[in-house]
């Protein structure tokens, strides 16, 4: 438990995600109430956690909001806690995806649907299972807003979390969402054999790209290169459990990009971004063979073959 007196906090989110942001708050000794539309209790959340449907009870309860949805739904989420918020409230999402066509970031959305201008993201390499169980674990968070980086340090630091703090608020999203699709990339890769050290390379290659693909959106470089970018890779080499990476698995496998969402048990927002990154990437004349590559997983257009060829090709 951290030095700071007990803060109440409000978690968007019934799902693995949401579960794991409550049970490490909650493990801080902070009140907790966890909004789900099912109102049902996510198996192995803490007693001590409270659970509505109703999203006015949650603002009412809580100052700090965590928001942990899918991308696909988060306008229509962040539209009805529009209807229940103040300017006073303060909200940081957890979704390792971009919203819209445009590549909007999420935190664009907060402020699209809502009254709080003070809003913020988590990143990092942190597992939700890690959360969960309560492994040492690290996140990043990152906001314009100091009053918002501290609430949430103040929410998730403890003896078992490190939170590192960012003001780079672009940079720290594009990089989770970047890192999602390479992290799809890397399962496939250790799928087909790939050596530790081409995969090595490869990941270099990728964050680079990475790297200046998020600058085009307006990020800081250096982002890419701190713990919500290299560090979420680095962990990720070793992180064979990590849903994006179990999806490039079972493409690697034969998997259709349908039948390998369909054996995961949570949303891979990788795999409606990247066809847009792509898209993006090009529009800018950016150099993204990387992604280029992933796309084509994605729509069964290469084979093992092919992509190990690429992977050795030198560009």
């Amino acid at each position: 438990m951290n030095d700071h007196p007990p803060t109440p906090v409000g978690i968007l989110g019934g799902g693995r995600w949401g579960l794991a942001l409550a049970c490490a708050v909650a493990r801080n000794g902070h009140p907790v109430m966890l909004h789900s539309r099912r109102d049902e209790r996510p198996d192995g959340l803490p007693s001590e956690v409270e659970v509505t449907a109703e999203l006015g009870a949650l603002a009412r309860h809580a100052r700090l909001l965590l928001m942990a949805v899918p991308s696909d739904v988060v306008r229509e989420v962040a539209r009805s806690l529009g209807d229940v918020v103040d300017g006073a409230h303060l909200i940081v999402h957890g979704i390792r995806g971009l919203s819209g066509e445009g590549l909007t970031p999420i935190s664009e959305v907060l402020r699209e649907e809502t009254p709080c201008r003070r809003v913020g993201a988590l990143g990092g390499p942190a597992l939700a299972d890690d959360l969960i169980v309560g492994r040492p674990s690290v996140l990043a968070v990152a906001s314009r807003y100091p009053e918002v980086t501290d609430a949430v340090r103040n929410a998730l630091q403890g003896p078992l979390m490190r939170v590192s703090v960012s003001h780079d608020l672009v940079g720290l999203e594009w990089s989770s969402a970047l890192n999602g699709a390479l992290f799809v990339a890397l399962g496939y890769a250790r799928a087909i054999g790939v050596s530790p050290a081409l995969l090595g390379g490869f990941l270099t290659r990728g964050l680079h790209e990475a790297a200046r693909i998020a600058v085009a959106a307006g990020a800081d470089e250096r982002s890419l290169f701190g713990v919500a970018g290299v560090g979420d890779l680095l962990a990720a080499m070793s992180q064979y459990d990590r849903p994006e990476c179990q999806l490039g698995a079972a493409l690697a496998e034969g998997a259709t990009l349908a039948e390998a969402q369909a054996r995961s048990s949570v949303r891979v927002e990788a795999a409606t971004l990247v066809p847009r990154v792509v898209a993006f990437a090009n529009e800018h004349r950016l150099d993204a063979a990387i992604f280029t590559a992933i796309e084509a997983v994605f729509s069964g257009r290469v084979t093992r073959e092919a992509m190990l060829s690429g992977l050795m090709e030198r560009r």
